[in-house]
């Protein structure tokens, strides 16, 4: 049975991950980053981190349903919007935020959806859980923190107000 935790504060977490970026942005080494959420828990964090950041750019929303590879596996998402890039993509630092970094499925997806619009100078990949289980070489730059989980394990963040964690076992 699934059980929202209080364990991890997902605000705490995303101020942590808005420090480690605003650190990466006076070191030079993310010069007018603009941010791009993953839909959905990508794009709630996103919206926090450009406040918590003061970043005048636009927020980049992606819907990468049309982009996946699995669907055989987790099925067509019934409802698909368009994706919003509202800035020039080409030579641009963007800071690729999603909620739950798992398999790398996802942000292999985003990646591709990103360069359809153009080369970006730079991605920088930030997520709030950063889990083990990767099976594609990816690897966040930003987190919010690390949880090593079981393949049976399952985290869901919920929202959007408030933001909160949810923790299952997942049945076989």
């Amino acid at each position: 049975m699934p059980k929202t935790t209080d364990d991890l504060d997902v605000e705490a977490l995303i101020a942590t991950m808005a420090e480690r970026l605003a650190q990466r942005i006076a070191a030079r080494e993310l010069a007018d980053p603009a941010l791009v959420g993953i839909r959905t828990g990508g794009v709630w964090i996103a919206e926090r981190l450009r406040r918590l950041l003061d970043l005048d750019a636009p927020l980049g929303e992606l819907d990468i349903a049309f982009y996946r590879d699995d669907f055989s596996r987790i099925g067509m998402h019934p409802t698909v919007a368009p994706s919003t890039l509202p800035f020039e993509v080409e030579d641009r630092n963007l800071v690729l935020v999603d909620d739950i970094l798992y398999t790398g499925r996802t942000i292999r997806a985003a990646m591709n959806e990103i360069f359809d619009y153009g080369r970006p100078r730079t991605i920088t990949l930030a997520v709030l859980i950063d889990r083990s289980g990767r099976e594609l070489p990816i690897d966040a730059n930003v987190y919010g923190t690390r949880l090593r989980l079981g393949a049976d394990d399952h985290v869901k963040l919920l929202g959007p107000d408030p933001l909160r964690l949810e923790f299952c076992a997942r049945r076989s």
